[in-house]
């Protein structure tokens, strides 16, 4: 599940009936009257995070701010609505804008094939026509993939320079400079926090999280001592690497160099081709190891249902989660193929329907949780199933971890029941779990099977993918340190206006999260749209503290044996009563305790990265 950003701009209009709504006194009033009446006490756990959550939301939405006070809070919302929009429009408009024409093959040395054709299609539709992978021309973009090829793969240094220079200075300059919007942004968010009653606008994002500010930056603190020093060896190998390869650079090794060298060190080491891979994951032995999986861990049952719901496409499949007695619980559909002129991108899990007594049929049954799950894997052509990457068999376990959680429930609230309620930094926890589980050997096994021959996935390459797994650890934990990092010293520290600029921020941030001198130029703050356009502004840090949870609570089937089938369906049913069952209802720190017996720590996390024991910080 994924926290998209949508450069759409909201109309004015859904706008003021957002905030009309989220300020409704009638609703406001109905909830603090069940919290201040005698009955109160007798109301479920469930029941008082509802009433609770409401009650908070609706403070934070500025239903208790007096007239004026409310008038200026509403201006400000509409504002940095339009703020945003304008913010993500530069990042858009500035990426499309530069464009680099290749002519000559020489420049463009080293990218893949799937590269090469990406250019030339690019270049096919800016009006040459001929262009073509193999002769060109080619037109090099800053989107994504474009960008992080040259990066990765580009031998020609100057290009990888030049490119890396665009990027992280895109929106930044002239008509579309994004630097007084951010300015502007935080200034009005700070005066928002300042008409609730907070001292910043971090104090406001963590009032629906389930950290603090405070919490949050111990946690980072932590992350980033002990990544230290595996990154400065992670550059010390890199360098040493590229020595050997005999780059002039080697010695002074820069921002552009850094992915190209760690990427030829990565496959001199693990020698891994994830195309290579794809005979061995075929879609059916996947979800049927997936399922099996499941049986053991939570003693439920998946049978395909098809027939007994409609669905969109013939390639959509419906199932039947039976508990142990063989009754049914939850239903989901399964939409595992690309379908471009159709459907968007990505993987995801949505509900149906949630699990809901009172919007039951007949009042007094449960309603049963339904989901959707989608994938965009390869079809199947001819007799060849869908082979994936094993990245995507991450995807499906990642995926299938959230509908786990949405299905399971146990709630009868529907405002609570499942993926529902819970707070934003705890809810990818049961997905980012599922993941854990494509690295043990026993379920990999079952489901890496070769599509024709049947034959296993050899041991060296499971070595491999799993060693794969922390390489460079140290510096990419580091990378999103410095984004969490210099998002809360924005949201919780800066002052708009004051002594220090966004970027003196940024730079100081850099230094103390990159084993590099930071790049003087670097605007990246211009397209930080997680941020400034997305709903993570204070709430980048989310990332990994879900990551730190997930890691604990594998780490509790690690701890009791993971060749112990018994150990491992008790702990299971442990984590689908906790976890899994109660969903929104009770607060996400409690239910963790309630599994694990203790508040979460990152050293689960850190060994997985292959980052413990913690090194001193720089």
């Amino acid at each position: 599940m994924m926290h998209k950003l949508s450069p759409i701009l909201e109309h004015p209009e859904k706008v003021k009936f957002e905030l009309r709504l989220g300020q409704s006194k009638p609703i406001y009033n109905a909830f603090k009257a069940i919290q201040e009446s005698s009955d109160w006490q007798q109301l479920s756990e469930a029941h008082k995070r509802i009433v609770e959550s409401q009650i908070k939301q609706a403070v934070l939405d500025g239903v208790s701010l007096e007239d004026d006070k409310r008038e200026e809070f509403n201006k400000i919302r509409q504002e940095l609505k339009r703020l945003s929009h304008k913010y993500e429009e530069n990042v858009l408009d500035a990426t499309k804008k530069f464009e680099k024409l290749v002519t000559d093959k020489k420049e463009i040395e080293g990218l893949p094939l799937t590269a090469l054709e990406l250019a030339a299609q690019t270049a096919v539709s800016k009006g040459h026509e001929n262009a073509c992978a193999e002769n060109g021309p080619w037109i090099i973009t800053l989107d994504g993939p474009s960008y992080l090829s040259v990066m990765k793969h580009a031998q020609n240094r100057s290009l990888r320079e030049e490119i890396y220079c665009a990027y992280v200075t895109r929106a930044s300059s002239g008509d579309l400079d994004n630097a007084e919007i951010i300015n502007q942004i935080l200034r009005l968010r700070l005066e928002e926090a300042k008409l609730l009653g907070y001292n910043n606008y971090a104090e406001v994002s963590m009032a629906l999280k389930m950290a603090t500010t405070e919490k949050a930056e111990e946690l980072i603190e932590k992350l980033r001592s002990a990544s230290w020093k595996p990154a400065v060896q992670d550059m010390e190998d890199i360098k040493q690497f590229a020595k050997k390869q005999g780059a002039p650079e080697a010695d002074s090794l820069t921002h552009w160099d850094t992915n190209f060298w760690s990427e030829r060190l990565r496959e001199a080491k693990y020698d891994l081709n994830e195309e290579e891979l794809r005979p061995y994951f075929s879609l059916p032995k996947v979800m049927d190891g997936l399922f099996s999986l499941a049986k053991k861990l939570f003693q439920i049952d998946i049978v395909p249902a098809d027939g007994l719901a409609p669905v969109w496409n013939k390639d959509v499949k419906f199932y039947c989660i039976k508990d142990s007695s063989g009754a049914p619980i939850a239903y989901f559909y399964f939409d595992p193929y690309s379908r471009p002129s159709e459907k968007q991108g990505g993987a995801w899990m949505n509900e149906v329907v949630s699990r809901s007594r009172v919007l039951s049929r007949d009042g007094s049954s449960v309603r049963l949780p339904i989901a959707h799950m989608i994938c965009n894997q390869t079809p199947p052509v001819a007799d060849k199933p869908s082979l994936m990457t094993f990245r995507e068999v991450e995807t499906v376990f990642h995926e299938f971890g959230h509908a786990l959680q949405h299905m399971l429930t146990k709630q009868d609230e529907s405002l609570v029941a499942g993926i529902r309620g819970i707070e934003w930094d705890a809810v990818e926890l049961p997905s980012q779990f599922m993941e854990n589980w494509c690295y043990h050997r026993d379920t990999l096994m079952s489901i890496a099977k070769h599509y024709e021959t049947g034959e296993c996935l050899p041991d060296e390459v499971y070595h491999k993918l799993l060693a794969a797994k922390t390489y460079s650890a140290g510096l990419l934990t580091l990378r999103q340190i410095r984004f969490a990092t210099v998002d809360l010293e924005l949201h919780a520290r800066y002052t708009p206006g004051g002594s220090e600029s966004i970027y003196d921020v940024d730079q100081r941030v850099c230094n103390r999260t990159q084993v590099i001198p930071p790049f003087p130029e670097d605007r990246f703050l211009c397209s930080f749209s997680h941020i400034f356009a997305g709903g993570y502004a204070a709430g980048y840090y989310s990332y990994m503290w879900a990551e730190v949870l997930s890691a604990d609570s594998f780490s509790a089937f690690e701890d009791t044996g993971l060749d112990d089938d018994q150990a491992m369906r008790e702990t299971g049913q442990r984590f689908r009563d906790t976890i899994l069952a109660l969903g929104g209802g009770k607060a996400p720190l409690e239910v963790f305790v309630e599994f694990r017996g203790r508040e979460p720590s990152p050293d689960a996390l850190l060994r997985h990265l292959g980052l413990l024991p913690a090194a001193s910080s720089a």
